[in-house]
């Protein structure tokens, strides 16, 4: 991969090996391309620092890990970790800080969209010992956001942080922000709290410290990606949304079932949906366009499911056609514990919108538990 080692002969690195002060995160997924570059930036913007650069790879499929190790084998400040059979930024992260023996942990993207020059400033605030936390800000003075790629992105950003600053315990400009700096030992600290599911490890990780965090932010700029896709799309804000959901309840809830939940509200206005269209357009009769609205409103359920509820665990190929065959299935019992239920509680008498509330609850745990056991299961 002639890309990824054209500037290595030169960059052996033969000093002593020592603890650095600085452990640079990266969680990344097909950014092979920018490896090289990254790293070549890391070494100009942090000279004079004992530092490492840590990648934490969910396996990409276009060799990202083995960009990185081709590195790595020349200079022992390049590190790896490849995660098989599991996904996401949040936890990325977290392993690769708890994987750090520094004194000071940073987290950046591995896009270069971030400004690698202000690593220095950050480390350097943090040491006068005035905060606990230093946030590259894209919205404070002489900090941008031009990379984002268009309106939709830049509308996505400003309707998330607007929705976690209602939230915050701290004055934070840039709540979304990915490029940050902390002590390490206040990130393993906070680490057994962390969600750690999702994209916005910054925001879990101010909701998460029992104590407001003092905060100091710095200006960034944002570049626009050279290579690669954009990770920021609607469904990180559903995720980032659902987080908001588990720090409110205080955890008591699993994400994964406020997501499960939610699609399964969207899955009621779809079955509505195709049900009216059949009734209003077709020749069927009731029973006939009730069964294909359920059918609809299962398939609906299961594929939103498994872009965003279990997106570190999608089913693809064979498995995808397996994984929704057992959900239908699973949802069927669902329906028949939902509709028993109900009934049991109106024949004693329970008023039938409390009756029937109580079964859609039992229907929804049901589905939520059984399918995390059959359909999602971690392998």
């Amino acid at each position: 991969m002639p890309d990824a080692v054209a500037t290595l002969p030169d960059q052996r690195d033969s000093r002593p090996l020592r603890t650095p002060v600085l452990s640079v995160i990266v969680p990344c997924y097909n950014e092979r391309p920018n490896v090289a570059p990254m790293i070549d930036k890391l070494r100009s913007a942090l000279s004079g620092i004992d530092w490492e650069v840590i990648y934490v790879d969910d396996n990409s499929p276009d060799g990202t890990a083995a960009a990185v190790r081709a590195i790595a084998r020349q200079d022992p400040r390049v590190r790896c970790i490849r995660r098989v059979g599991r996904r996401g930024l949040a936890s990325a992260v977290i392993e690769g800080a708890l994987s750090s023996s520094a004194d000071y942990v940073a987290v950046i993207d591995g896009d270069l969209q971030h400004d690698e020059t202000r690593l220095p400033v950050m480390l350097h605030t943090l040491r006068e010992g005035n905060c606990d936390l230093v946030v590259a800000s894209r919205h404070i003075a002489g900090g941008d956001n031009a990379g984002l790629a268009n309106a939709w992105r830049h509308a996505l950003s400003d309707g998330g942080i607007r929705l976690a600053q209602t939230f915050l315990p701290v004055r934070l400009t840039d709540p979304m922000s990915g490029f940050f700096m902390l002590p390490r030992t206040l990130f393993e600290d906070l680490a057994k709290g962390l969600n750690g599911q999702g994209f916005k490890i910054l925001l879990d990780l101010v909701l998460t410290s029992p104590k407001p965090l003092r905060v100091t932010e710095i200006p960034a700029g944002f570049r626009e990606r050279v290579a690669g896709e954009s990770k920021l799309d609607a469904l990180v804000m559903v995720q980032f949304a659902g987080l908001l959901l588990d720090k409110l309840f205080g955890g008591m809830l699993p994400l994964r079932f406020f997501s499960f939940a939610l699609v399964g509200a969207l899955g009621v206005v779809v079955h509505m949906a195709v049900l009216v269209l059949l009734r209003l357009g077709a020749p069927l009769s009731f029973e006939a366009a009730q069964t294909v609205a359920t059918i609809a409103a299962m398939a609906f359920n299961f594929q939103l499911n498994n872009a965003i509820t279990y997106a570190d665990r999608k089913l693809k190929g064979p498995r995808l056609w397996r994984g929704l065959l057992l959900f239908m299935v699973v949802c069927g019992f669902g329906a028949i514990a939902n509709i028993g239920i109900a009934q049991a509680l109106y024949e004693q008498h329970t008023v039938w919108t409390a009756a029937g509330a109580v079964g859609a609850v039992i229907g929804v745990v049901w589905n939520y538990a059984v399918s995390a056991t059959l359909v999602w299961r971690a392998r």
